[in-house]
């Protein structure tokens, strides 16, 4: 399941606003032709950035994620309800 929170956002003239925080799981993997690492959400296919150290990757997953929401949100489909389960293992084979 998405991780949702309710936290209190910014004052507004009106009062307090409530917004929903989710959290997404993300894979990062170094690239080695040409350095840095990508990111991908693996319950939100497609959406994907890159950075040159691991905070910079996260940073620019975090604004991809935030993007692809939106997306989401003006084409009226709804955030994912679940997030994936992982599961990272090691196979051994011939070479």
């Amino acid at each position: 399941m998405v991780g949702f929170e309710r936290r209190n956002g910014c004052g507004t003239l009106e009062g307090e606003v409530s917004r929903l925080k989710a959290r997404f799981k993300v894979l990062l993997e170094w690239n080695e032709q040409g350095g840095g690492y990508t990111v991908t959400v693996p319950a939100l296919p497609g959406c994907l950035s890159e950075g040159d150290t691991v905070e910079e990757a996260l940073g620019n997953i975090r604004e991809a994620i935030e993007g692809y929401l939106e997306a989401l949100r003006k084409q009226g489909r709804a955030v994912p309800a679940e997030d994936v389960h992982l599961l990272i293992g090691e196979v051994e084979v011939a070479v």
